[in-house]
């Protein structure tokens, strides 16, 4: 039998919910059986919505008709139902901001963009005397194909693209049609891509679609995420928790304090990713401007590559091959990479805390935690953030580790693998949106907090057996030890342990203030700190 060989209708008792998704699927895949019939079929039966009090009576009862559905495969459109990646289906909504830049569509309006300023450029070159300075209605109509690039434009380059099975060359055949009719720029019409190699396109190309989906899109959310937990930082940073080390209770500190610890890494790493320089190259088939010397030896043409490279908003990169070297790539994708883990550390405790019932989380009329525990209310939001973490940095370490290695002046390999950017971005940034959205819904339990640091009197073993140092005493952390490992120590022992002690009144005293709740050190003080210094 093949793998999903046989979905069996038997009596008409299968709820018609089991029997929908038949109509997806092709024709030799899964096939149903009619309850009245012998032979294998498709199958779809239209259903009323059904509602939390139906049940299998009424499931069967909404069973209108049953036709046989033939639907391939290809003519399936596609839609959040059809998209084979979660990023194109389920989670569209949340990374659909990323589509201008990173989709086909960003790409085949950056590399139009290229072209066009490349022409521009040549035209502002004395030597060049070919390519005369254009007129105000031509410089008009060349940033009018950038500036009104559509959807539609964007089409026709994948038509011509059919025929030329070369998607750069492709955008050059698009702008020539655009402009054959303008009597202008039809003179310079195999101007367009002079003296370039497909790379020299794509690689500004896909630098400008880096910064302007990080700066635009990227960093603000990581601004939004940060700053969250900041807020949190602030609102809790006088309330005392017991922390944990290797699982086991240690000196207490505040909520607030451990909050501002990711607040910081975040913060850092951000900086990080917005000072990393990205890098373009201008210099034709292998970094030389082979071809540009030999049609005009008299221009500087890699002063004309760096003031173009510059023009564009991106960093010169001189000493190249065919292809940009990809190096900055890698040091960005590993600066998100680092970022990611930082939230992926942040996520974990905070499902741990919810665990441990210091957050309670706040609850939504109609949403379900669990399909059989009524009870449920689960911290989905940081275990979804949790996994598409998870799924991002695979894609962006192996970005960072496959675009700088190129064989000789260059492989086809990196060309397959940048079109991966916005999966990897994309899965980044839908963790950081469900982050911040399992923030909003924490609410913090101060009784279960309190439960804790009451229940743990034996951290105070710590500061007791410091101050015995301090005044001479023998042997401190071995008579604390005896006391308090392995033990249940409450305030009584630990008063009686305090007042046994051969130290002056004024320590004495001292140490009998402390309690679990209020031995937190300078914890509220390093949150003021650091929300000062981030200007938070």
């Amino acid at each position: 039998m093949e793998i999903g060989s046989c979905i069996r209708v038997q009596n008409g008792s299968c709820p018609a919910s089991f029997l929908t998704r038949a109509s997806y699927l092709h024709e030799q895949s899964i096939p149903t059986q009619n309850p009245t019939s012998s032979a294998s079929s498709f199958v779809t039966l239209p259903r009323k919505k059904s509602t939390c009090k139906a049940t299998l009576k009424e499931a069967n009862n909404n069973i209108e008709a049953v036709e046989k559905v033939k639907v391939k495969p290809s003519e399936m459109e596609l839609s959040n139902l059809t998209a084979i990646s979660p990023l194109d289906g389920r989670y569209r909504n949340f990374v659909k901001d990323l589509a201008p830049y990173l989709s086909e569509y960003g790409l085949i309006y950056y590399r139009t963009l290229v072209e066009v300023k490349w022409l521009l450029k040549l035209s502002q070159i004395p030597q060049v005397s070919e390519v005369p300075s254009f007129s105000n209605e031509a410089q008009t109509k060349l940033q009018g194909l950038i500036d009104g690039f559509s959807d539609a434009d964007a089409m026709q380059v994948k038509n011509i693209e059919k025929i030329t099975n070369h998607d750069v060359k492709a955008v050059e055949y698009f702008l020539k049609t655009k402009c054959e009719e303008d009597p202008e720029i039809a003179k310079v019409l195999e101007f367009f891509h002079f003296g370039c190699t497909s790379e020299d396109i794509n690689n500004l190309a896909h630098g400008l679609m880096l910064k302007e989906s990080v700066n635009t899109v990227i960093l603000p959310i990581m601004d939004d995420l940060i700053n969250a937990i900041y807020t949190m930082a602030k609102t809790y940073a006088y309330i005392p928790m017991l922390s944990r080390t290797h699982g086991q209770p240690a000196s207490p500190t505040t909520l607030g304090k451990e909050m501002v610890i990711f607040g910081e890494r975040l913060r850092r790493e951000r900086e990080d990713i917005s000072r990393v320089e990205i890098l373009g190259k201008f210099a034709g088939a292998v970094g030389n401007y082979n071809a540009h010397v030999v049609a005009y030896p008299d221009v500087n043409w890699p002063r004309i590559a760096e003031q173009f490279v510059n023009s564009l908003g991106l960093s010169f990169n001189p000493h190249v091959t065919q292809i940009e070297s990809h190096d900055y790539m890698a040091k960005l994708f590993q600066s998100f990479i680092r970022f990611n883990n930082i939230l992926l550390d942040f996520d974990k405790d905070m499902w741990g805390y919810i665990s441990v019932g210091y957050f309670k989380q706040l609850t939504k009329a109609g949403e379900i935690g669990s399909s059989t525990m009524p009870h449920k209310v689960n911290p989905i939001y940081f275990e979804n953030s949790e996994g598409n973490l998870g799924i991002g940095n695979a894609i962006l370490d192996h970005l960072s580790m496959k675009l700088p290695v190129s064989r000789w002046q260059r492989d086809l390999t990196d060309s397959t693998v940048l079109r991966n950017i916005g999966v990897g971005l994309g899965y980044s940034l839908l963790a950081y949106k469900s982050a911040i959205v399992g923030i909003g819904k924490l609410q913090v339990n101060e009784a279960a907090l309190n439960k804790d640091l009451d229940n743990s009197w034996e951290v105070l073993a710590e500061p007791i057996q410091t101050v015995m140092r301090r005044y001479g005493v023998e042997e401190p952390y071995e008579k604390l030890k005896e006391l308090t490992r392995g033990r249940a120590v409450d305030k009584e022992r630990i008063t009686e342990f305090i007042n046994g002690l051969e130290i002056p009144v004024e320590a004495k005293t001292e140490l009998l203030k402390l309690t679990p709740h209020n031995y937190v050190g300078v914890a509220a003080q390093l949150v003021e700190e650091a929300c000062l210094r981030a200007n938070k």
